[in-house]
């Protein structure tokens, strides 16, 4: 099983990442950083519904500042969901915003509430760290979902990525009547080929979440990572494989008990086509952000030479050990993706 001994550094914005975003609509100006909502006065546990502790921290900030933080938090929203346009976001408020605990980025969460309906909303403000704006970026587009985010300066505004977490769907919804195990086994083979290819690390159930979709007849499941801290930074191969972790015993062993060989096989030519797809539809993003990635130092020399040799022997291809970067190691795995699925 795959271990990951130590915290992974963060690395901030290069001029290179800097020069993709801005050329790509992903820099922006924002009216607060995230080193201004450190400001607090004090933090107070914040609890769930059952009464456990969240490991989130609900920040009180003094009253005088109060009322700055929240229109700028706002204005921010609406960057990040209408491009800015704060006509439609007058009937909204922020209602919390929480400090996590345990993160590598030390994120923020804001809570936004519409005044109309009391319906809610989260989205996070981090700092800016290279890795995981690349994962975010990759995961845009490369897998079949889509990703908002915004950069400025030393600051990441993510969106919030709805679903129900990996551990809690095993406990709470493996035994519902209407839950279909075959579906979630081919999204999860699907999803591990996913994550070796574009070099998503630590996909343990804790940092994804399962969104179900109900169907005429069936239900379809997407398996969405929330975590893009290990992106394309540990040295062995498996920390990008979700099958090797104890975490997601529940989910192997539901794919083992499910899905054939011969139709996990399908599964992952099925995935790679869809991915080689999206290359070709989007090569001059796709280039810009290698060519940043590439130039980029993201993970220790140590890292990178293990990885590439793992993976040329992995792939059989020696292409891997001329890799002088994980951008480049990224680079030669969607290379190698294209040259085996010509006819995709």
């Amino acid at each position: 099983m795959p271990h990951i001994s130590k915290k992974k550094v963060s690395f901030g914005t290069s001029q290179h990442l800097r020069k993709y975003l801005a050329s790509h609509a992903r820099a922006t100006d924002i009216p607060l950083q995230y080193i201004d909502l450190k400001n607090f006065k004090e933090r107070v546990a914040l609890y769930d519904k059952k009464g456990k502790d969240t490991l989130w921290e609900t920040c009180i900030y003094a009253p005088s500042d109060v009322e700055h933080i929240h229109n700028d938090l706002i204005h921010i929203y609406a960057l990040l969901k209408v491009g800015g346009d704060v006509e439609v976001m007058k009937h909204l408020f922020i209602e919390r915003i929480d400090n996590c605990l345990y993160g590598n980025t030390a994120p923020f969460r804001v809570r936004v509430v519409n005044k109309l309906n009391d319906n809610f909303d989260y989205f996070y403000v981090k700092n800016a760290d290279a890795s995981r704006i690349y994962g975010l970026e990759l995961e845009h587009l490369l897998s079949p979902n889509r990703i908002h985010y915004l950069v400025s300066g030393n600051t990441l505004i993510e969106e919030h990525i709805a679903g129900i977490p990996g551990d809690d769907f095993v406990r709470n919804y493996f035994d519902k009547e209407n839950f279909n195990p075959i579906r979630l086994s081919k999204e999860f083979v699907k999803f591990n080929e996913r994550c070796l290819i574009i070099l998503l690390g630590d996909m343990h159930s804790s940092n994804f979440v399962i969104q179900i979709t109900p169907d005429f007849e069936e239900t379809n499941y997407r398996i969405r990572s929330i975590d893009f801290d290990q992106q394309a930074y540990e040295g062995r191969k498996n920390i990008y494989l979700p099958q090797f972790y104890k975490q997601n015993k529940a989910y192997i062993e539901l794919v083992q008990k499910h899905i054939s060989l011969e139709s996990i096989r399908q599964y992952q030519r099925e995935e790679r086509a869809v991915m080689v797809s999206r290359m070709r539809s989007s090569k001059k993003v796709i280039f810009d952000l290698l060519k940043a990635m590439s130039h980029d130092d993201i993970a220790p020399a140590e890292n990178i030479n293990n990885l590439k040799q793992e993976l040329a022997a992995h792939y059989q291809s020696d292409r891997f050990l001329k890799a002088r970067s994980m951008g480049d190691i990224v680079r030669c795995s969607l290379l190698h993706l294209l040259r085996t699925n010509k006819r995709s």
